[in-house]
């Protein structure tokens, strides 16, 4: 259980999008969520060197009693990486989110609190990446960072909290959904456990990748859900076929 626990597993994805920009060619993402008290390994920034174009935690980049010291040692192993983008996760609340908020604005790391922010290749190809706070302490406005996205652009959605997908609209034009949290339920007993395991899937048009997360919280141990980051690499696709997880 300790070795699961704190295991270093990159999942590689490749997703198919028939409504992802012709002109960007591809999208390669490095999403991180749940570090908690994990001091992230170097064996993980070998495995995402080179291999990324951004970097994306969902939330709960720490929790009560993770001193800020480490903190900072995972942002600066993440921006050896690329330019780093945050969401809040509801454990980042628990210390002193005032000192981590600055501690981000310090390191250059973008924060998305329901907010967005725009990328354009140089054919004039836009994609959006929308970011909000956390939906199970009720802090996301998924409304105002719909505003800060352009119309009719290839949007993604980071949420710590993956039940963000019951406020989302078909009209909302949101292609890709990454979400953490459930920790893929991180000790599953018979194969059950309180939350399904991480994954990929399809829920109303948008897909959606739920992670089990790099770190733990309660008990350092797990179950049937094993740690894990994530290189993705998102590109257009057949139109027929819409997205291929």
């Amino acid at each position: 259980m300790a070795w699961l626990a704190f295991g270093n597993n990159v999942s590689v994805h490749e997703l198919e999008f028939d409504d992802f920009p012709d002109s960007f060619g591809e999208l390669r993402i490095f999403f991180i969520s749940d570090i908690h008290h994990r001091l992230i390994s170097d064996s993980i920034l070998l495995a995402a060197k080179g291999k990324a174009d951004i970097v994306i935690i969902g939330g709960d980049l720490m929790e009560k009693g993770v001193p800020l010291e480490r903190v900072k040692a995972n942002i600066e192993k993440l921006r050896t990486i690329g330019p780093v983008y945050f969401v809040w996760g509801n454990n980042d609340y628990e210390g002193n989110y005032r000192d981590l908020d600055a501690l981000l604005l310090d390191l250059k790391v973008k924060i998305l609190d329901n907010t967005a922010v725009m990328f354009e290749s140089a054919e004039g190809g836009k994609i959006a990446l929308l970011g909000v706070d956390d939906a199970g302490l009720k802090k996301d406005r998924l409304d105002y960072a719909l505003l800060d996205a352009e119309q009719g652009c290839f949007k993604i959605l980071a949420s710590h909290n993956p039940k963000i997908i019951g406020k989302i609209k078909p009209d909302d034009g949101i292609s890709f959904l990454l979400s953490g949290h459930t920790h893929g339920g991180q000790i599953r007993i018979f194969g059950l456990g309180p939350y399904q395991k991480g994954g990929i899937d399809k829920i109303g048009g948008i897909v959606r990748l739920i992670s089990n997360g790099y770190g733990t919280t309660g008990v350092p141990l797990r179950l049937g859900a094993h740690s894990e980051c994530h290189l993705i690499t998102l590109k257009p696709g057949k139109k027929e076929k819409g997205a291929q997880p």
